[in-house]
């Protein structure tokens, strides 16, 4: 199973609960069964763009939105990314993201 399959399934199910839309519920406005969704939730599966299009009208989302989820990612793929981001940033954004990181911890 690819691990970006199963990352799109959990940033659906992030999506839905933010709408409080239950599985069964938006399996009712697609108009498919709620073990589909709870299948595209799980990665077990990947959906068509036609799918994705209406998926994305019944949430409220753009279809991009549904691929946003590199916070997602395991703890040293994060890590990596976060460096290779930061490493020819300025000193000033260093400086307020040192001073953000800081304040949260």
């Amino acid at each position: 199973m690819s691990t970006t399959i199963k990352l799109f399934g959990k940033k659906i199910k992030e999506i839905r609960k933010k709408q409080s839309f239950t599985q069964e519920k938006l399996a009712e406005i697609l108009d498919v069964d709620a073990k589909t969704i709870s299948r595209l939730e799980k990665g077990y599966y990947f959906t068509t763009y036609e799918n994705l299009e209406k998926l994305a009208n019944a949430l409220d989302v753009q279809i991009k939105d549904f691929f946003d989820f590199e916070y997602m990612q395991n703890k040293d793929t994060l890590k990596d990314s976060l460096i290779t981001k930061i490493s020819n940033m300025p000193i000033e954004k260093l400086q307020k993201i040192a001073k953000f990181i800081q304040d949260y911890i």
